[in-house]
């Protein structure tokens, strides 16, 4: 059953570690949060100061049944006007697989269009995650440029692709 998606919250301290819990790999680490300049080992410590060092970033959690988080996602300002940043998007590992990554992205957008200011909403994505990509091309997202060797992880440099989807019709004023 995909969790209840109009309960995105914010994210708690102790919902910090449990987020951290399932990176495994410092390459997990670096798909997931791109270059917002975590290390490895990772542990909720350094997402909680992520989010204590800029209040517009908004770090959200969808609960499950039990209120235990399962799935986490960012919301920020993108240095353009009525424009948001949508990133960080994880779904807990035992949750892959059955479409909460979708209603996840779903609830984001929501809350992202949820008042008239903002016009569109724009993310990046690694050019060789392809389910992501695949994913956000189904919401509607479009590719507006590629980033060639954009970050290096190990001997690997990883091309990153920067996609926007404008608000809705069915949303406008």
């Amino acid at each position: 059953m995909i969790f209840a998606m109009t309960a995105l919250r914010p994210l708690t301290d102790a919902d910090a570690a449990v987020i951290a819990s399932w990176i495994d790999s410092d390459e997990a680490l670096v798909l997931w949060s791109g270059k917002a300049g975590f290390t490895w080992p990772f542990d909720g410590g350094q997402l909680l100061a992520f989010r204590a060092a800029d209040p517009a970033r908004r770090l959200l959690v969808a609960p499950g049944p039990d209120g235990r988080p399962v799935g986490h996602v960012m919301l920020r300002p993108d240095g353009t006007p009525r424009s948001l940043r949508l990133g960080m998007v994880l779904v807990a590992p035992d949750a892959r697989g059955r479409g909460h990554g979708e209603a996840l992205v779903r609830a984001a957008l929501g809350a992202a269009f949820a008042g008239p200011d903002v016009e569109r909403v724009t993310l990046g994505v690694y050019a060789h995650n392809h389910g992501a990509r695949r994913l956000y091309e189904r919401l509607g997202f479009r590719e507006e440029e590629v980033h060639g060797g954009s970050v290096q992880v190990g001997e690997t440099w990883w091309t990153s692709v920067t996609m926007a989807l404008p608000r809705p019709a069915r949303l406008r004023g």
